[in-house]
């Protein structure tokens, strides 16, 4: 699919409602949420929580018929919504279901690979560094999030006291952790600080955001190297991580961070990238895919002056609900005035 931000076409789904089987992850949320906003749909939560040995067989296994659809206080209870957006294992045997009991009536989109089979909903979104392709699968480049053009233009609008007064170039530096595929040595530690206070130390505007991930020990070295005239948020008070995205002139970020790097491409501002021990292949491909397109460099070494350029800004959730809305006219255009009425009383 193209990179580049695509005009949603003029649907009637606009206004429609959406519903949105949600685990309870804000990430997982935060991309159905950007799709559905950019389609002007109305989005309904479906929370799900299954318990037992059906979260333990999510995502092939069924929904408990406790909460299946004509039960009470099921998260599948018609009328059924014009599409219907699931991501994360625990809500994938939620949208098979009401694929099964809509038909029609309701088009079906899971966000990520679901890791069960492509009837599993109408549309597939994964991001290209994922190896999954079917007919009835789409991919982009970046994830996506609910930093629209529109959304980043209304921040740029006001500039927070506390980051108009940091000197020019401003510099959000969004520092993750330790996952699965990235691990933090001490040197490894050692080499960011030392890049941080390196920035700072050049007189560059610093807006730094530690994640959950963060270890207290890298937290705290962090806030000690660079000093009191940077912007530091340790997850206390109001986030500013919003501004801190819309007003920075560059980013800073650890490779482990690909949803802030995802969010950070959306400014077409200059992404240097600091690399800790690990990795893997999907993360090689997607910060490959990131340099190539021209959005991303290595972080240089500390004292090296960092390089300013630009980029076509990568928005996702304009480009997957382009694609949605294109497929959805084709299924009205052969079915014009479909209505599906279903009587379901089991569990799907």
């Amino acid at each position: 699919m193209t990179h580049a931000s695509t005009p949603v076409p003029q649907t009637t789904l606009t206004g429609q409602t959406a519903w949105i089987f949600s685990d309870g992850k804000a990430g997982h949320e935060a991309q159905c949420f950007g799709v559905v906003e950019a389609l002007g749909l109305k989005a309904e939560v479906k929370r799900v929580s299954p318990s037992g040995i059906f979260k333990l067989l999510s995502p092939w296994g069924p929904v408990a018929q406790r909460e299946g659809v004509g039960r009470v206080d099921s998260p599948l209870a018609p009328p059924w919504p014009a599409l219907a957006f699931a991501t994360g294992r625990t809500t994938i045997p939620y949208v098979r279901a009401l694929r099964r009991r809509a038909g029609l009536a309701t088009y079906t989109v899971i966000l990520m690979d679901p890791r069960t089979g492509p009837n599993s909903a109408d549309l597939i979104w994964v991001p290209e560094h994922d190896r999954r392709r079917g007919a009835n699968v789409i991919s982009t480049l970046t994830a996506p999030h609910r930093y629209s053009p529109q959304r980043l233009q209304e921040l740029r609008a006001h500039v927070p006291p506390s980051i108009a007064a940091l000197p020019r170039p401003r510099v959000a530096c969004l520092i993750g952790g330790p996952n699965g595929d990235y691990t933090y040595s001490d040197a490894d530690e050692a080499r960011l600080v030392r890049s941080l206070e390196a920035l700072a130390s050049e007189g560059l505007g610093l807006m730094i955001t530690t994640s959950r991930r963060t270890p207290s020990r890298l937290a705290s070295a962090i806030k000690s190297a660079v000093g009191s005239k940077c912007l530091y948020w340790d997850g206390e008070g109001h986030n500013p991580y919003p501004d801190f995205l819309a007003h920075a002139d560059l980013f800073f970020i650890t490779a482990d961070s690909v949803s802030m790097t995802c969010e950070a491409a959306a400014t077409g501002r200059p992404i240097y990238v600091f690399f800790p021990t690990g990795g893997s292949a999907k993360f090689d491909r997607f910060h490959a895919a990131l340099a190539a397109y021209g959005a991303t460099r290595p972080i240089p070494a500390p004292g090296t002056t960092l390089d300013t350029w630009t980029y076509e800004p990568l928005h996702s959730a304009e480009v997957i609900a382009a694609e949605i809305a294109r497929r959805w006219q084709k299924r009205a255009r052969m079915l014009p005035g479909l209505v599906v009425s279903h009587q379901p009383s089991d569990s799907g």
